[in-house]
């Protein structure tokens, strides 16, 4: 397993930006594919968006899709999430995955498929 640490969380008016960072403690994810998930206090945990072990593959829910970017930086061993025009719904505690999978379709990814998880960091979004 990866030991996982995010960053970058914190409050933001509606509209504005944040970007999530997330590095291993240890080791490297290069083989890994990676996700964000997200869940919000009393709702169930939500995958966010994902993206291949080499970069060639990325995947977003709906609600996020063209205001959301994921991308990873292999050499600096991190993967980010740039998240613009945030609204309030997308207050929540969010979490980054790593997954052994290989694959390059990633929309049958589950929550199941990724073994390392980070602590998660807060996003606040205010209206």
């Amino acid at each position: 397993q990866v030991q996982l640490v995010e960053s970058g969380g914190g409050l933001v008016q509606a509209g504005g930006s944040l970007r999530l960072s997330c590095a291993p403690s240890r080791r490297t994810f290069r083989n890994y594919a990676m996700g964000w998930f997200r869940q919000a206090p009393g709702k169930e945990r939500e995958f966010v968006s994902a993206i291949s072990w080499n970069g060639g593959s990325t995947w977003y829910t709906d609600s996020v899709k063209g205001r959301f970017t994921i991308s990873r930086d292999n050499a600096e061993n991190t993967v980010y999430l740039q998240m613009n025009r945030l609204n309030p719904e997308d207050t929540a505690v969010y979490y980054c995955a790593a997954s052994g999978y290989h694959g390059t379709e990633l929309s049958g990814l589950r929550a199941p498929n990724f073994s390392s998880w980070g602590q998660g960091t807060q996003v606040t979004v205010s209206s």
